[in-house]
């Protein structure tokens, strides 16, 4: 994983980001991460996975043997 000091960052931003493009970039002080940097489209594929992984153990749990069809549960979780 790459890093950057705090430092650095405040000097050169746009490096950071550009960096932070396809990983996630270390921001340290007096070398401790304190936080993690992410790009826009980096950002957007976690947060799509981990919704496509909570609709599948919603659907998953839900007993279909119990009468429930697959549109009135994915209406309920907003699938």
């Amino acid at each position: 994983m790459n890093s950057i000091s705090i430092s650095d960052l405040k000097i050169n931003p746009s490096k950071a980001i550009d960096f932070a493009t396809d990983f996630p970039l270390a921001i340290q002080n007096r070398n401790k991460v304190k936080a993690y940097l992410l790009g826009k489209d980096l950002y957007e594929k976690m947060v799509s996975y981990i919704e496509n992984m909570i609709d599948k153990e919603m659907v998953e749990k839900t007993d279909f043997k119990k009468g429930k069809d697959f549109e009135s549960v994915a209406k309920k979780f907003n699938i």
